[in-house]
């Protein structure tokens, strides 16, 4: 059995805003699976969906099974248990999630208290444990959240996360706003505490290529769906769906003078969640759509070996996407040359 199985979740927001649309994705101990995409996709939404922690007034449908037990069903007593010591959350801008006038060690230290119920003396004992843990020196348990710096503070929530040795951690843009060297320690850190532990990771970013350094699977999602899963260095490097392909090109290659001076991007925004279109979602933005994808959804669909992608140039079974899909029959999509190849993948 897989540590967690999402099964066709449906996040609805008030207003009608289907912000997370049929997903389904699954995540064994030990494994690192990345969730990408542009900001409005569903990727925060899903992460706050997996521990319940969605604001009133969302509507949920489908599973989150982890270790076998439904989150969606479980009684509010049984939700809190799992919670810190199941399941925890790494959320995205430390300074924000970080109590400003209790001291880190405090922070760290309740959830032990909570869920162990440890004394006073070992909870915070364990909070410089974590902290060491962490790579930082214990004595900063007594800092203040303004003492510290963005990686340190960001390194403190990593400790929260681990403090009653979770089975799953969601880390949610755990780097951003960091420079590229905390940038860089920091993800080391988060994989090295999977490996070390055997627990389950679920990293959100809109970057690939960190993803694909640090994930063993990657997932991009658009308008809320999957539209692309399988090897994380395989989706990066040659990605099966024209949004994928975008994601990956949108980034500069270092020692390349020409992607640094004239540097892809893909037209447009994802869709209002409110007003998704018709048909494939991603078809107005695409430049290889053809006529059908403005009518006919896409589902996913065997895209080589052990990855899948919902688009109409992937044959079932097909280990590539044809080329030169693009020219006539198009409707309506962006220039072949905004953002994606000319020809897919």
């Amino acid at each position: 059995m897989s540590l967690l199985e999402v099964r066709g979740l449906e996040v609805t927001y008030a207003g009608g805003a289907a912000a997370v649309r049929g997903v389904d994705l699954s995540l064994d101990a030990g494994e690192k699976l990345g969730i990408a995409g542009e900001s409005g996709c569903g990727k925060s939404t899903l992460a706050l969906a997996l521990l319940r922690l969605l604001p009133p007034g969302a509507r949920t449908g489908g599973e989150i099974l982890l270790d076998g037990e439904d989150v969606l069903t479980m009684k509010w007593g049984r939700l809190r248990a799992v919670r810190w010591a199941g399941a925890s959350i790494v959320f995205q801008g430390a300074m924000h999630s970080l109590n400003a006038v209790h001291r880190v060690g405090d922070q760290i230290a309740e959830p032990v208290l909570l869920h162990r119920r440890a004394t006073q003396a070992a909870a915070r004992k364990r909070a410089g444990e974590l902290l060491e843990q962490v790579g930082l020196p214990a004595s900063r348990a007594s800092a203040y959240p303004h003492e510290l710096s963005g990686g340190q503070r960001q390194r403190v929530m990593i400790a929260m996360a681990l403090a009653c040795d979770p089975r799953l951690i969601v880390a949610d843009e755990p780097t951003t706003a960091l420079d590229v060297m905390i940038q860089a320690q920091i993800l080391r850190l988060i994989e090295g505490l999977v490996g070390e532990q055997n627990v389950g990771l679920i990293m959100i970013s809109h970057d690939l290529a960190v993803l694909a350094d640090t994930c063993d699977r990657l997932a991009v999602m658009y308008a809320g769906r999957v539209v692309e899963e399988g090897p994380a260095r395989q989706v990066h490097d040659d990605a099966r769906h024209p949004y994928g392909r975008a994601l990956s090109e949108a980034f500069p290659t270092i020692g390349d003078p020409a992607s640094r001076f004239a540097p892809r991007g893909l037209p447009g925004d994802p869709p209002d969640p409110a007003a998704v279109p018709s048909g494939c979602a991603f078809h107005p933005r695409c430049p290889v759509a053809l006529d059908v994808c403005a009518t006919e959804d896409q589902a996913l669909r065997a895209a080589g070996a052990r990855r899948r992608a919902a688009c109409v140039h992937v044959g079932s079974g097909d280990d590539e996407t044809p080329r030169g899909a693009e020219g006539s029959g198009t409707s309506g999509g962006a220039a072949a040359n905004d953002g994606v190849r000319s020809s897919t993948p």
